[in-house]
């Protein structure tokens, strides 16, 4: 069992220790400071809902987050995290600390002095984490409970986008660009194809989850295999499509300055043609 020793209590329910190799954490948990004395241990597994900021630039930016909470708005933010861990069933990369209680912090306060900000990806990011958005709705409806706010539906896409940050190691800022990405393409699409895509529909759907699995081959460099036997005929029965896919791919290059492979076109054609059958 990982045992701490105390340094200093920062309130109720953070924790400044070191470990057994004299290195500092932070130790967050609801209640887990209070009458807890500098020097006394402290046993990770004997406390509830604990979690350890062992990066130093973390932790640093924690506690100057800390300095600008009151004790209940860090209870309330503390179980945001409780709640996203205990749903997940994959730990949870620690700077969500960090880069959640800023967000919610920032919402509650824009909120407060009648400042919604629109969000433009969350038809997209409700498609491609349903997951985490449904744990960031749990989330946004217990902060608007306790902290008597009225977080919008689109601060449930900007949790969900920071839950899957966590979940898979990779910066909100890339995710976001991402987004706004696959929002130009869509865009591409509707105006090429002259078509209003049902943000609802399957169809919808199937595409924002191909042109997601599309852009993080991109950026891992991943190759697919080319059926090359239709190609061919894409290009002869669905020219419209088969350029469209092309331009598509030419915006993904540009923005990512990454190299695409001709297979992505091939099964980007595809999914066009599917979109403007329906429509014909």
């Amino acid at each position: 069992m990982k045992t701490y020793l105390i340094k200093k209590a920062l309130n109720n329910n953070v924790l400044i220790a070191t470990d057994v190799n004299g290195n500092e954490v932070v130790l967050i948990g609801r209640g887990i400071g209070f009458g807890k004395k500098s020097g006394e241990p402290i046993i990770q597994e004997k406390v509830e809902k604990l979690f350890v900021l062992n990066d130093p630039k973390e932790q640093e930016q924690y506690k100057q987050l800390l300095s600008t909470l009151d004790e209940d708005t860090l209870k309330v933010l503390i179980s945001a995290v409780e709640i996203i861990q205990a749903r997940s069933d994959m730990p949870l990369n620690e700077h969500i600390h960090v880069a959640l209680t800023d967000h919610l912090v920032f919402a509650v306060s824009r909120m407060r002095r009648g400042m919604a900000i629109r969000n433009p990806f969350l038809l997209e990011t409700k498609a491609l984490y349903p997951d985490e958005y449904k744990i960031a709705a749990e989330v946004t409806a217990m902060v608007n409970k306790q902290l008597t706010v009225a977080l919008p539906e689109g601060e449930i896409g900007f949790i969900a986008l920071h839950i899957h940050s966590a979940l898979v190691n990779k910066d909100v800022r890339d995710l976001t660009r991402h987004s706004e990405l696959m929002v130009r393409l869509v865009k591409m699409i509707e105006e090429q194809l002259e078509v209003v895509i049902d943000k609802n529909s399957i169809d919808y759907m199937r595409l924002i989850r191909h042109l997601r699995f599309t852009i993080e081959r991109v950026v891992r460099g991943e190759r697919i295999a080319e059926p090359k036997k239709i190609t061919g005929l894409l290009k002869t029965e669905y020219p419209v499509c088969y350029n469209l896919a092309w331009k598509m791919i030419k915006v993904i290059q540009q923005t990512l300055q990454m190299e695409i492979y001709d297979a992505e076109a091939v099964y980007l054609t595809l999914h066009l043609q599917r979109i403007q059958s329906r429509v014909e």
